[in-house]
């Protein structure tokens, strides 16, 4: 018997006899209870940074002091309601089939409780140091698999619910979004680990301070290589989200007329600021292949008049498909998104290159693009300082999809300039900050002009990739391992020794 199974003896059984079933019941449900209002808190379209680091500490309290069924079932409901909000967003405003919804929410609360699950397993053999690492390296493996295979990339991951922490953000121009998931389980799983029965002081201290020692190297570290890797020019952008129907506008339609001129205008008048690029939002037009030349024809020529690049987002129809195209003139430079909404952008062709702005160390990418690490990761080892990104969000999320951006500027350590419409107008420069906010709406045009400062040297994660990613694989398999290996016996304690204790 380990010390911990003893501990858990003492605090349940003895002279007084085990607590009453009602008690247990009530404790369970408060800890679930509160871990789910905190994950509710903390992580989804709008978390309050820094709250997520304090959900899973309920349930992990709980994990060592009940059976193994119950710490399971506890971590699984906490993690389903605190996600639930995420239900109508994926059925009702991405138009996901509800098989997928499901899948993904319950999928994802049942690997939490998975992660739990190992965690405690490894707190009753005494196996303390693996068990600070179980929770947070299962955890970031399951994100990084998911992101593999998944489809939609590095969305699903608890680490953007620190985006507004900039301190923690910088962890991941070393190990990518995966280093500050870890983190962001790491400090509650140490904590848990602390705070178990049957850990002796020695080994509280020494968790503590290890724990201490790693979250500092890695923000500092993460601080360090993200300064490094931003010293780029500054370049002065301009972004845009004209006002417009709620459907794509053909640029053959009276409509699609009027908002050309109201683009041309808008590009004199961020010109006449000293805008080097301007970007307009994704989709605003729908375009075939013979009609571009309404589009084309007045958008490069205001940019050859004022010696500047536009940007411009629309739905092109091709002889070999509609693709979701944003296009840089004067050169009418095309680029396809790479990367297209599965369900929504189902009938579109998916493009396949990278395209660069010709004569400049700038990169096209379109909204969901910047949900993959490895397309950013790509372009900035390519050379790209800046991506100029068209987007189009639905307003409920622009917050967390624009703070996406964000990590991937922080990753690569280049800027973005994302303009979305239905959501936020973000320059972000390569240290991840957003220089520029701005809502925005289809009711009236919004623009905002910024200067970021561009990408410098290439971070440790785009020159190494998801090596964390890799690492947390291995860490799991690790933990697992231990699991399976036959605690060391200790002698019992006399059943009098127990009862006077």
């Amino acid at each position: 018997m380990t010390s911990t199974e003893e501990a858990v003896r003492e605090e349940f059984s003895g002279r007084t006899g085990r607590r009453m079933p009602g008690r247990e019941l009530t404790a369970w449900s408060a800890a679930t209870v509160s871990s789910a209002v905190l994950w509710s808190i903390g992580t989804g379209l709008h978390p309050v940074p820094g709250v997520a680091l304090l959900a899973p500490l309920p349930v992990l309290w709980l994990a060592p002091r009940r059976s193994a069924p119950a710490a399971y079932a506890a971590a699984v409901l906490s993690w389903l309601g605190g996600n639930a909000e995420y239900w109508s967003y994926f059925s009702d405003t991405l138009e996901q089939p509800r098989v997928i919804a499901v899948a993904l929410l319950v999928g994802s609360a049942l690997t939490f409780g998975a992660c739990v699950a190992l965690f405690r397993k490894l707190l009753m053999q005494d196996r303390f140091g693996w068990a600070v690492l179980a929770l947070p390296a299962a955890w970031t493996a399951a994100e990084f698999l998911f992101g593999l295979v998944g489809g939609i990339g590095a969305w699903w991951s608890i680490g953007y619910s620190q985006a507004g922490v900039d301190p923690i953000v910088r962890i991941a121009s070393l190990a990518g979004v995966w280093g500050i998931s870890f983190l962001v389980l790491a400090v509650p799983g140490a904590v848990g680990t602390m705070t178990a029965p049957g850990i002796r002081t020695p080994r509280r201290l020494a968790t503590a301070g290890v724990t201490v020692v790693v979250v500092t190297l890695a923000i500092g570290t993460g601080l360090w290589c993200s300064a490094a890797a931003s010293d780029g020019p500054v370049t002065r952008v301009g972004l845009v989200a004209l006002a417009q129907p709620p459907m794509y506008v053909p640029v053959a339609s009276p409509d699609g007329a009027r908002m050309i001129a109201e683009a041309v205008t808008a590009v004199d008048q961020l010109a006449d600021q000293g805008a080097e690029v301007i970007v307009f939002s994704e989709k605003a037009w729908h375009a075939r292949r013979s009609e571009l030349f309404l589009l084309r024809d007045p958008l490069a020529a205001v940019a050859a008049r004022r010696g500047v690049h536009v940007v411009v987002g629309l739905e092109l129809e091709q002889p070999g498909g509609t693709v979701n195209a944003a296009i840089a003139y004067p050169d009418e430079t095309i680029y396809a998104k790479r990367y297209l909404v599965p369900g929504l952008e189902s009938g579109l062709q998916r493009g396949a290159i990278p395209v660069r702005i010709p004569g400049r160390s700038w990169a096209l990418a379109i909204c969901a693009d910047l949900d993959h690490p490895a397309l950013v990761r790509q372009n900035r080892a390519d050379g790209a300082t800046l991506l100029l990104a068209p987007a189009l969000d639905f307003s409920v999320d622009h917050w967390l999809h624009s703070r996406m951006a964000a990590v991937r500027a922080v990753e690569s350590g280049i800027a973005i300039a994302r303009p979305a419409q239905l959501g936020e107008l973000t320059a972000i420069d390569a240290q991840g900050v957003v220089r520029a906010s701005v809502r925005t709406g289809i009711t009236e045009t919004h623009t905002v002009l910024a200067d970021i400062r561009t990408a410098g040297d290439r971070t440790p994660y785009v020159r190494w990739g998801d090596w964390f990613g890799a690492l947390s694989i291995a860490l799991t398999m690790a933990c697992g391992l231990a699991a399976l290996r036959r605690p060391a016996t200790r002698p019992r304690r006399p059943r009098e020794l127990l009862d006077q204790s």
